[in-house]
């Protein structure tokens, strides 16, 4: 079983705090969950561990479902690593783990990780078909030596603040929204592939973005962004998209670097998105697609001016 391999060793004297997720996207719900499991890890003098699945697991157990994560693994891992806790855990959520009862799942946090407490919250559940809810895990704490506190999620307007409230929004558009519940600005990173060099033939060469597979992107439109590259930071007037004026049928990431020089081909590009311009729209002539992303820049440099 790979969890038995991967999850640490500590020392028969370490006693340790223990939450248990994905954590997609470490959004503000995430940190507000991380946040308490520190503070009572601290109030008992004890180690604070992070355990978090490499995949979802919808992805093992359910053929049909298509990943749409907020976050790579990589991202995840370093967001995760800036909490006050002491350790975060990769672990492989695969199906030997999916049948593993709750109790026998409870019994390796304890012997490899000392657990004496599991934070989570009140929706949580473990073990094979989801049978250790809190209340299963509660009785199980008493027989087996460890306690269970429920943090209640974290709310804004009387919405829960959770991944598939921030998906939505980025799904509207509505960039706004996704970054007041995220804590940050969502950022999409990728690599840079040939297009079909129309752009640099109409005066604004863009780059063709392939976003690394398995996260979400924005719904079809003009975007204010950053573009990260490996050069440094640069404004990015950004369609999202099948360009309509020009009756395309595949849907692409097209950032127009503003005052960049130099060769993207099979480099990193990640887009840190702030503002959505407007939605496309078909023109009957080139010129006025020309006028259009010219007046595209501007409000582009006039957002990420203000919001810098």
């Amino acid at each position: 079983m790979n969890i038995a391999n991967e999850l640490p060793k500590v020392s028969k004297e370490t006693t340790s705090a223990v939450t248990i997720g994905v954590f997609d996207g470490v959004h503000r719900g995430h940190v507000h969950l991380i946040s308490e499991l520190s503070k009572r890890a601290k109030a008992e003098k004890r180690s604070s561990i992070v355990l978090t699945f490499k995949l979802h697991p919808s992805h093992v157990l359910d053929p049909n479902f298509e990943p749409c994560y907020l976050t790579t693994l990589e991202e995840r891992l370093r967001l995760l690593r800036q909490l006050a806790v002491d350790e975060v855990v990769p672990v492989t959520f695969d199906i030997d783990l999916s049948r593993l009862k709750a109790r026998a799942f409870v019994e390796l946090l304890q012997t490899q990780l000392g657990m004496r407490e599991l934070v989570v919250g009140p929706d949580f559940a473990m073990g094979h078909r989801r049978e250790g809810d809190v209340a299963t895990l509660r009785n199980l704490g008493k027989d087996m030596g460890f306690g269970v506190s429920v943090v209640e999620p974290l709310t804004e307007e009387s919405r829960v603040i959770g991944s598939t409230a921030i998906r939505a929004a980025l799904t509207d558009g509505n960039l706004e929204t996704a970054a007041k519940l995220l804590g940050r600005n969502f950022s999409l990173p990728g690599t840079v592939v040939h297009g079909s060099g129309r752009g640099k033939g109409l005066g604004f060469p863009t780059a063709n973005l392939r976003p690394t597979e398995g996260l979400i992107v924005p719904g079809d439109g003009i975007y204010a962004a950053w573009g990260h590259v490996e050069a440094g930071r640069h404004m990015a007037a950004t369609s999202i998209g099948t360009n309509p004026t020009f009756e395309d049928k595949t849907r692409t990431i097209e950032p127009f670097l503003l005052d960049f020089n130099g060769d993207l081909y099979d480099k990193p590009l990640k887009l840190e998105f702030v503002r959505r311009l407007r939605d496309q729209v078909k023109y009957e002539k080139v010129e006025d697609l020309q006028r259009q992303v010219d007046e595209d820049v501007d409000q582009t440099k006039k957002a990420l001016r203000a919001r810098n």
